[in-house]
């Protein structure tokens, strides 16, 4: 077992770097992001009218943070499998879910005021690395089904 740690040694030291760095991300957030509705979630948002929100701010914050999270994602992804066709096609995905999560949590914004649990959902995807929770054991059982 120990051999096999130390013949993983770069692959464990990259996942713990990563898995620090999205510690950091949500450790400084308050610094790092305008993000009004972290406030607002924080509290019973349930029956609360949403925040008076700078937009263009807003989503530069949003598209700041799932940029951070996507390359760390990538990193991490590209440093377990070792894989640039599981990199282009990870990459792909995340700009499409980029595309499709900001114009959601937009059209929830501005048109549906009372789906605040909808828009906190969306906004849990965008700024969470969620993805790559899902991605690691996908890749991984595809892997494991290629060696069959």
């Amino acid at each position: 077992m120990l051999n096999k740690i130390l013949e993983h040694r770069v692959k464990i030291l990259v996942t713990v770097i990563i898995i620090l760095c999205f510690g950091a991300i949500r450790a400084f957030e308050n610094q790092l992001f305008y993000d009004p509705f972290l406030k607002y979630f924080a509290v019973n948002f349930k029956n609360s009218q949403f925040p008076q929100v700078e937009t263009l701010r807003l989503f530069e914050g949003l598209f700041f943070r799932y940029f951070l999270n996507t390359i760390l994602s990538l990193i991490l992804l590209y440093a377990l499998f070792q894989d640039k066709e599981i990199l282009k096609f990870t990459a792909f995905l995340y700009l499409f879910f980029l595309i499709l999560l900001l114009g959601m949590f937009f059209i929830i914004l501005n048109y549906f005021p009372e789906a605040n649990w909808l828009l906190f959902y969306v906004r849990r995807f965008i700024i969470q690395p969620i993805f790559v929770l899902l991605f690691i054991p996908a890749f991984y059982y595809q892997q494991q089904n290629f060696k069959k």
